[in-house]
């Protein structure tokens, strides 16, 4: 079952991150290095919200929904999620201009950013 959700074009990334997770020993690498579960929820330009779940505290694995108890959840627009998968947009950046919020644990949002760039690699948006 994908979690790309056509009224989300970035939401194609959680795919990418999903097919990375599925080799083992990079699953058992992003879990030592994330050690949290990010939740990400994202606006689209119809202006309806989606959420999908990276869990790297045990499993290592990537789903629809808040993923239970997010240790940070993300809240960005679709357009500013795909510039963060594509490398065009900094995290820090987006949070500064008010275009990233956070919700939760925020120095857990830094370990955010290899997966991210896992993905890139991987995500053809």
């Amino acid at each position: 079952m994908g979690l790309k959700n056509d009224a989300f074009p970035s939401s194609g990334a959680f795919d990418a991150i999903a097919s990375a997770l599925s080799d083992p020993s990079e699953r058992k690498d992003a879990v030592k290095k994330g050690g949290a579960v990010f939740a990400f929820t994202i606006k689209n330009k119809a202006g309806e919200t989606e959420s999908w779940f990276i869990d790297l505290k045990k499993e290592g694995v990537v789903g629809k929904g808040d993923g239970g108890k997010a240790d940070v959840t993300l809240i960005l627009s679709d357009d500013d999620f795909t510039k963060l998968i594509e490398g065009k947009a900094n995290a820090q950046k987006l949070f500064m201009s008010g275009k990233l919020k956070v919700k939760g644990d925020v120095m857990k949002a830094t370990k955010m950013e290899p997966i991210l760039k896992r993905a890139q690699t991987k995500a053809k948006l």
